[in-house]
């Protein structure tokens, strides 16, 4: 079983990215790295500098995605948290619940990276992404 060592970013899902940026870099002072919109799912993806680590605005763009649902049933908050890894398809099919759906790699920030595939553990799904450098 792959060990994860290194965190790559936290997801906060938001409303709307704009509003949220007032609170993010308006009060906390954390600056926009990168914003990107991704046609799957549908949302626009705001990264901030935060040191070590990425905090990930994540905005539906399409009112019936996952993400969506998600924010209506839970409303604004902690999305996902996202873990560096060198092989994102056999890391996160390590880490899947048994029977879980198969493993789907898309991209942010143009790497690779796949969501944990099953239920939430303790409220807070996983992601992982490929490592900047790291060769599979």
């Amino acid at each position: 079983m792959t060990a994860l060592r290194q965190l790559d970013h936290v997801a906060v899902v938001v409303r709307d990215t704009e509003r949220a940026l007032a609170y993010f870099t308006g009060r906390l002072g954390l600056e926009v790295v990168s914003t990107e919109v991704i046609e799957r799912p549908h949302v626009r993806l705001t990264y901030l500098d935060a040191g070590s680590v990425a905090i990930q605005l994540v905005e539906p763009l399409d009112d019936a995605s996952p993400v969506a649902r998600h924010l209506a049933e839970h409303g604004e908050g902690l999305h996902h948290i996202c873990f560096a890894v060198a092989d994102v398809a056999r890391t996160a099919a390590e880490l899947a619940d048994h029977g879980a759906p198969e493993v789907t790699v898309g991209s942010g920030r143009g790497r690779p990276s796949a969501f944990v595939p099953g239920d939430p553990h303790h409220g807070v799904r996983v992601e992982v992404t490929k490592a900047d450098g790291v060769q599979s």
